[in-house]
């Protein structure tokens, strides 16, 4: 049985192409319910990060990589990006 790196570079391998959804979490803010209900327009979550703590990547439930958030720069000014710093090892997690 090929392993993971050869599975994953083979072009032949149909699941290859197959596009998967990547969750980026910034943070998470744990209001009270009778807070939540009040919020309207313009009002703010305060978070449990920071501006430049690590966010993290997810597919599905699954913790994948941590990285840091950055602008993209040129033609694509605005747009966020993440840089990974961490990559999870599937056999032994983070």
């Amino acid at each position: 049985m090929p392993d993971q790196t050869t599975l994953a570079t083979d072009t032949s391998n149909p699941f290859t192409s197959v596009p998967i959804e990547v969750t980026v979490c910034v943070g998470k803010a744990r209001p009270l319910v009778r807070d939540l209900v009040m919020l309207g327009e313009n009002a703010v979550l305060t978070l449990d990060r920071r501006v430049d703590d690590p966010v993290e990547l997810y597919v599905g439930e699954k913790l994948i990589a941590r990285g840091t958030l950055e602008e993209a720069e040129g033609d694509a000014s605005g747009q966020l990006l993440v840089r990974l710093t961490e990559v999870v090892d599937m056999q032994q997690g983070l």
